[in-house]
């Protein structure tokens, strides 16, 4: 089973920047999609953001034109890249591929 490890997060200002990563475990990683998800308090976590194979990208409107997804094969990792973020971005966020899920990773966004 593959393994997924998140690093990045942490509290930012609204207007701030983050960045989260993801690195997968396993062979063949570029032939996969990978996804990230975020669950705010007492919601439902919803997929915001997806890579695929041929470098595909999908965003949900409230993120779109403010975060990135990117992949860099070579490292088995795939990031997240948050820009202009908002009080209501502030989540545990997940990566998720291939039924694996990572840790999660929290971000606060708070004056």
């Amino acid at each position: 089973q593959v393994q997924l490890v998140q690093s990045g997060g942490g509290l930012v200002q609204p207007g701030g920047s983050l960045r989260l990563s993801c690195a997968s475990s396993g062979i063949m990683f570029s032939i996969y999609a990978m996804y990230w998800y975020r669950q705010a308090p007492g919601k439902q976590r919803e997929l915001i953001v997806s890579i695929f194979n041929d470098g595909r990208t999908s965003y949900v409107d409230s993120v779109k034109g403010r975060f990135t997804i990117s992949r860099d094969n070579a490292k088995n990792t795939v990031y997240l890249q948050m820009t202009s973020l908002k009080p209501e971005d502030t989540a545990v966020y997940y990566c998720q591929s291939r039924g694996s899920w990572g840790q999660g990773t929290q971000v606060t966004v708070s004056s």
